[in-house]
């Protein structure tokens, strides 16, 4: 490996170390600043302004890795053409692995740059009303509510459960699981509670 390969590597991983750092403070302390992101992550501040010129440039890449992330999921759990609430179930599931790293989003949507994250998040919040619209023409979800909203809520269920799973003692018996994030979330879009228990978790 030449020199230049080596260091580009290194920074690609002080880069992603600082990224992941942030998720989890942010997601704890939404107001935390660049000066403890460093401290977190090992670093000077220098280092964490090298990567990120402004705190507002890595949130907003936090936002763009969530929202590049969770789009792949819906699109590989709504391909085959099933009922909307077995392809929310199936999403559900495939994002429960990754669900508490961006319930951080939640809290950074409603500070001073909610705008602009929720610009970023624009495409996959579409994509999931598109899903949740879908299944209100086809009498699967409620119609409580427009499908951007439905959508928005019970996306926001499986983040809020995946966070309690991550504080939540290992093993504990009332530890929320995926089953629960799939369940409550089809709930809140309207599917009877026997369809909902019937449907979580379902394997990719």
């Amino acid at each position: 490996m030449s020199p230049g390969s080596a260091r580009d590597l290194a920074m690609d991983e002080t880069r992603n170390r600082i990224l992941d750092v942030a998720r989890e403070l942010l997601g704890r302390r939404p107001d935390a600043g660049m000066g403890e992101v460093a401290q977190a992550a090992g670093v000077v501040r220098r280092t964490v302004y090298g990567h990120f010129p402004a705190r507002s440039d890595l949130v907003r890449t936090l936002a763009e890795r969530a929202g590049a992330e969770i789009g792949e999921i819906l699109e590989h759990a709504d391909v085959d053409g099933s009922p909307a609430d077995a392809a929310w179930a199936r999403f559900v599931t495939d994002l429960w692995p990754l669900a508490h790293r961006y319930r951080v989003l939640l809290a950074l949507r409603r500070g001073q740059q909610g705008d602009e994250i929720h610009a970023v998040l624009g495409a996959v919040d579409r994509r999931v009303a598109e899903l949740v619209q879908r299944g209100q023409d086809d009498d699967v979800f409620g119609r409580h509510l427009p499908a951007i909203t439905l959508g928005q809520i019970a996306s926001a269920t499986v983040f809020t459960i995946a966070d309690e799973h991550r504080v939540t003692t290992p093993g504990a018996p009332d530890a929320p699981d995926a089953r629960a994030a799939v369940t409550t979330s089809l709930l809140v879009l309207g599917v009877p509670a026997a369809r909902a228990l019937e449907l979580g978790p379902v394997s990719a």
